[in-house]
């Protein structure tokens, strides 16, 4: 890992894993040319480019987004790889065990990573270390090791590559290169490094948002604020929003006098504290009397 002069960036993970930025294209500027060619021209200075950029995530304007291609090389464990797959956003290419012979490398997760199922999430795993954690990890490095002499065994009696390899365990490391649009990578980003998805995966994902940001890091700034650290209610949350307030608070008088007196030390510009009153006159039930210049409808 890392000896390729084409590899940009590169970190491990897991045991045996890596994750290694191999090509970019585009920049944050990049980004903000494309959404301004009607304009025929760029924007020339860093605020305007990233108030743009910020405009774009929010409004989820993400044509302009899909400019910034980045290529991956992955090493992680099949079951980790077939979550991946399931992304059909991206250009994969996955090393082939009908043309290569397995390589003698298994995730076998540390002990205190061996958990119990959670009682909530059928599809997940809780915090509380198993019981003789030791002992079954030591047996899952002896069941991989097993189909692995297994399969050895097959080839050594002259078995097809392609047949030898299917009792091959999930555990096995694979090896891919894909080739993505950041708009798809955020959205890959946004669903991999939620805590809900599984552990390993995210490590991967961690890692990859990491790298995205030194290439395009008013993007990924943008990202955190309106989606990945943002908080959305269904329309019956809404409802009970509105009751709630409506029993205990003039809320827009309360907003509109926040943000005048706290005018200079928001983290929201004069358009998004406009976009932001609209939002809560909607929560409200209130018609929006200002659009987002800023200036009353007439």
């Amino acid at each position: 890992m890392g000896e390729d002069p084409r590899v940009l960036m590169s970190e491990k993970i897991l045991d045996h894993g890596f994750v290694e930025l191999i090509d970019v294209l585009g920049t944050d500027q990049d980004i903000v040319n494309a959404a301004r060619t009607s304009y025929d021209k760029g924007t020339k200075k860093v605020s305007s480019t990233r108030q743009l950029i910020r405009y774009l995530i929010r409004h989820k304007h993400s044509g302009p987004i899909e400019f910034g291609v980045l290529v991956f090389r992955i090493r992680c464990p099949l079951f980790v790889a077939r979550q991946w797959f399931r992304h059909r956003m991206a250009s994969y290419n996955e090393t082939s065990l009908r043309y290569s012979e397995a390589i003698e490398e298994f995730y076998i997760p540390p002990s205190e990573w061996i958990t119990g199922q959670d009682r909530r999430n059928r599809q997940a795993r809780n915090n509380k270390q198993i019981e003789d954690s030791d002992k079954i990890r030591l047996r899952l490095s002896n069941d991989a090791q097993n189909l692995l002499k297994s399969y050895q065994e097959f080839l050594d009696k002259g078995v097809a590559r392609e047949i030898a390899r299917i009792n091959l365990p999930l555990s096995l490391y694979t090896s891919f290169v894909f080739k993505i649009d950041l708009r798809s990578l955020l959205n890959f980003l946004s669903l991999r490094t939620d805590p809900h998805a599984q552990f390993e995966i995210r490590q991967y994902a961690n890692s990859m948002e990491k790298m995205t940001e030194k290439y395009f890091p008013m993007v990924i700034e943008a990202w955190r604020d309106y989606l990945k650290n943002s908080i959305t209610f269904s329309s019956n949350e809404i409802k009970i929003l509105k009751n709630i307030f409506d029993e205990k608070l003039d809320v827009i008088k309360e907003v509109e006098f926040y943000l005048h007196e706290n005018d200079g030390n928001l983290p929201l510009a004069k358009l998004e504290q406009l976009e932001f009153i609209d939002k809560m006159r909607n929560l409200m039930g209130i018609d929006t009397t200002l659009d987002y210049l800023g200036k009353d409808k007439k």
